[in-house]
């Protein structure tokens, strides 16, 4: 008579407090740009990604091209099999639901990592996981990706916001090392504001950049890019290293008439740009008198050139 057969069991749990291996078994939930980029930059390190959730046709693709030998599986069946770290690379707002719908199932384990990639979000978003004895962790690296090789060569040396539990710190730390990154610890309450300065600086950048080359399209330029990129490579670099002290230009000069010509122009051509260029030139302006470069008696006539814009469009 053959003996009774036993029920399969999944990894035991690994005891809150355990220190954490040095290579970790790792799972990666949401294969978009960052994930996949993430996922194969851990496995480079000497980590083992030994599954990953992938449900679009690119997130699939990018699977297949950056952790090809990965097996592609569940969300709960990915949760299950990351041992000790489990990354999630979901959108923001999909974030509460998935860590929601992962508590529930009883795929998370006590003492397993729970690390999010979202910069708005905090550990709090990660209470369900926290609930059930999984570790909460944000670690959201400030770069922008593509989602292709070519990413895995600009990590290094970037900057992580991360938010973690005191002692989970040393782990955190040495994720990031591990990346080739540096940490910047970013208290819960702060990390709205540390994600929003991010998107100001460099996502509004992109559609600022795009604006100029759209009016320079506008005024006859065939090659746009070619007029922008060494001018504002130098601006970019200078303000990084001078601060407002970088500020050129009308605004910064009190150049009323020339503002006012911009403005009319815009008016005629785009209109849709009046709006953002106003709100640009006002900030400027402010950044200007305060740092000294403007005096206020020779900023009154811009003001009132912005101001009576201002009412234009509100009209």
């Amino acid at each position: 008579m053959s003996a009774p057969l036993r029920p399969r069991r999944g990894p035991a749990a690994r005891p809150a407090d355990a220190p954490a291996p040095r290579f970790l078994t790792v799972g990666v939930i949401g294969a978009g740009r960052v994930g996949a980029v993430l996922g194969a930059a851990l496995a480079a390190a000497g980590h083992r990604v030994v599954a990953a959730a992938a449900v679009s046709g690119a997130s699939r693709a990018r699977l297949a091209l950056l952790l090809p030998s990965v097996p592609r599986r569940s969300a709960t069946s990915v949760a299950r099999a990351a041992t000790d770290l489990l990354l999630l690379a979901v959108p923001d707002d999909a974030l509460a639901g998935v860590v929601t719908g992962l508590a529930r199932s009883g795929a998370l384990r006590p003492g397993q990592v729970i690390a999010h990639t979202s910069g708005a979000h905090g550990l709090a978003v990660l209470a369900p996981a926290a609930e059930v004895g999984a570790r909460p962790l944000a670690l959201h690296p400030a770069m922008t990706f593509t989602g292709t090789p070519d990413d895995l060569t600009r990590l290094a040396g970037i900057s992580y916001g991360v938010t973690a539990p005191a002692e989970l710190r040393p782990l955190a730390a040495r994720l990031v090392a591990d990346l080739g990154g540096v940490p910047e610890w970013i208290g819960e309450a702060e990390r709205p504001l540390y994600h929003a300065a991010l998107a100001h600086g460099a996502n509004h950048l992109v559609t600022l950049v795009n604006e100029s080359a759209d009016r320079l399209r506008d005024a006859g330029v065939a090659q746009p890019e070619k007029v922008l990129a060494p001018l504002l490579r130098a601006a970019l670099e200078n303000a990084l290293r001078l601060g407002d002290d970088a500020l050129t230009g009308p605004v910064s000069r009190g150049d009323a008439g020339t503002v006012e010509r911009h403005l009319a122009r815009l008016a005629a051509t785009a209109p849709e740009s009046v709006a953002p260029y106003l709100a640009l030139a006002r900030r400027t302006a402010d950044r200007a008198i305060a740092a000294g470069r403007l005096r206020p008696v020779d900023a009154e006539p811009l003001l009132d050139v912005l101001s009576g814009r201002d009412r234009e469009v509100a009209a």
